[in-house]
C-alpha cells in the first residue's frame, strides 16, 4: 500500500478532510502531531506523535529515527508544518520543494526583499529588529503602514496605522502577539510596510516540475482596508476581466520560480490598484480552514484528494466551473465565549446554500484578529453566476445570531 507522512496539527481545521482523502484512494497515512511532549506519553502515544514543527531540525531527527519505513513524500497539512516537511523531503530524498524557498516564502520580510529586487510592485518597507525603539522608524515612514508579525497567517499579527501614536500602539500589540505565538520572535522582529490600497484577491494553484496550473481565482469583495484584516468572502469563478487574471497568473507564476517552488499545492493572495498587480503573500499549501470545499464540485474530488493524488504521481484534473461557488469564513464579532448560535436551520434552507459548518465550539473562548487565527464557521453556496453566490451568503450570514458572552461579567453588589 502506497504511504505517506502527513504532519497534522492538533489544531488543524483539515485534518479529517485529508484522512479520508487518503482513505478514499487506499493510501496509508503516517501521521506526525505536535501533541505536548509531556501528555503524548501519558496518552499511549509514539513520539513522532509529540514533535515541535516549529523546532524543524529536532523534530526531524525524532521522525527519521521513528520511521519503519521510507514513505512515498512526505506533506504538511498546513503552515506550521510546511519547513519540516521540507526538511524531510530533503533528508530522504523525496521529491518536494527545498526548505530553503519554504522559508523565504514564509518569512514576510524575505518574501519583500525577493520581490523588490526582481522587480515586481513592492510597497516600501522597513525591517524593526526586537530591540529597536519603533520610534526610530517614524521619520521614514509614510503613513499608512502596516505593521505584520514576519511568520504568522490567518490577518494574525497585522494592523493597520495612519499616524505615528496609531504606530507605535501597533507594534507593541504586535510584537506581543509575535512572542506569544513564535519561539524566535525576538530574532525575527517585525516588518514594517506602507499599506496597498486596493481590492483584494486569492489564486489557488498547483505547482508540477516548476509549472503553475490554476485552479481557481478568488474574488474577495469586502473591503479589506482595516485596520485588521480578518478575511471574509471567497467567490469563483472571478469576476475580474481575462487580462487582469492573467496577470495575477503570471506574477504568482513569476514568483514562485524566483522563490525556489517546484511542487505542490500554493496559495497566493494579492491586491490589485491602477499601478497593477501586488503580490501580499504566496504560501507552498492549499487555501486554509475548511474553505477548500468550495472547489470539490468544479475539481469533482476534494483538494485534499487532489494533493494526494499529485504526491503519489497522479496528475491533477483540469477544474470544471459550470457554476458559481463561494465560501465565507464566518467573521468573529468580539472576544468572548462561545455560547451558540440561532437560526441555523433558517439559514440552511436557503437557495443555494449549500453547507453551513459551525467550527466554534461552545463554551470555548474566540478571539478576532489581530490576536486570533480562527473563524465561527464555513458559510458555503453555489448559484449560476458569482452575484448570486454573493447574495445568498450574505443573506444567510445576516440569519445567524451568534451568542458570545464577555469573558468576565460584572456582578453587582446588592445593598
Amino acid at each position: 500500500m502506497r504511504q505517506i507522512l502527513l504532519l497534522l496539527p492538533t489544531t488543524s481545521y483539515r485534518n479529517n478532510d485529508f484522512l479520508a482523502a487518503a482513505k478514499a484512494l487506499s493510501i496509508e497515512i503516517i501521521s506526525a502531531a505536535d501533541y505536548c511532549h509531556q501528555l503524548a506519553p501519558q496518552w499511549g502515544l509514539t513520539p513522532i506523535m509529540s514533535v515541535h514543527f516549529d523546532m524543524p531540525e529536532q523534530a526531524a531527527d525524532t521522525i527519521l529515527r521513528t520511521l519503519a519505513h521510507k514513505p512515498e513524500t512526505v506533506l504538511a497539512v498546513d503552515d506550521h508544518g510546511l519547513e519540516l516537511a521540507a526538511l524531510l523531503n530533503e533528508r530522504l530524498g523525496l521529491k518536494g520543494n527545498q526548505p530553503q524557498a519554504v522559508r523565504r516564502l514564509r518569512d514576510k520580510l524575505a518574501f519583500r526583499e525577493l520581490l523588490s529586487a526582481h522587480g515586481f510592485n513592492c510597497p516600501e518597507f522597513h525591517p524593526l529588529p526586537d530591540n529597536t525603539n519603533p520610534a526610530t522608524l517614524i521619520p521614514r515612514l509614510h503613513f499608512p503602514v502596516v505593521v505584520k508579525a514576519r511568520r504568522l497567517s490567518s490577518s494574525r499579527g497585522v494592523i493597520r496605522a495612519d499616524n505615528p501614536q496609531q504606530y507605535l500602539q501597533a507594534t507593541a500589540r504586535v510584537r506581543e502577539i509575535q512572542n506569544k505565538a513564535d519561539r524566535e520572535a525576538a530574532a525575527l522582529g517585525l516588518v514594517i510596510e506602507s499599506f496597498i490600497p486596493g481590492m483584494e484577491y486569492a489564486l489557488e494553484g498547483i505547482l508540477e516540475d516548476g509549472q503553475l496550473k490554476t485552479l481557481a481565482l478568488f474574488d474577495k469583495p469586502d473591503l479589506l482596508d482595516g485596520p485588521y484584516f480578518e478575511e471574509t468572502l471567497y467567490i469563483t469563478p472571478s469576476r475580474l476581466p481575462q487580462k487582469t487574471q492573467d496577470e495575477i497568473q503570471h506574477a504568482v507564476r513569476s514568483a514562485c520560480q524566483l522563490a525556489g517552488l517546484t511542487t505542490g499545492p500554493v496559495h497566493a493572495e494579492m491586491r490589485l490598484n491602477s499601478k497593477g498587480v501586488w503580490l501580499l503573500e504566496i504560501a507552498p499549501r492549499s487555501i486554509g480552514g475548511l474553505c477548500g470545499r468550495v472547489l470539490r464540485h468544479a475539481l469533482g474530488m476534494s483538494i485534499e484528494e487532489l494533493i494526494l493524488r499529485q504526491a503519489v504521481g497522479e496528475k491533477p484534473p483540469a477544474p470544471d466551473f459550470d457554476c458559481a461557488a463561494g465560501v465565507m469564513m464566518i467573521p468573529i464579532p468580539m472576544r468572548g465565549i462561545y455560547q451558540g448560535v440561532r437560526n441555523l436551520d433558517l439559514a440552511g434552507k436557503l437557495p443555494g446554500i449549500a453547507d453551513i459548518q459551525i467550527t466554534a465550539e461552545i463554551g470555548h473562548i474566540v478571539i478576532p484578529p489581530p490576536e486570533g487565527a480562527s473563524y465561527l464557521g464555513f458559510i458555503f453556496a453555489s448559484a449560476a453566476n458569482p452575484q448570486g453566490v454573493e447574495s445568498v451568503i450574505r443573506s444567510a450570514h445576516r440569519c445567524l445570531q451568534f451568542d458570545i458572552q464577555p469573558e468576565f461579567q460584572m456582578i453587582e453588589s446588592s445593598t
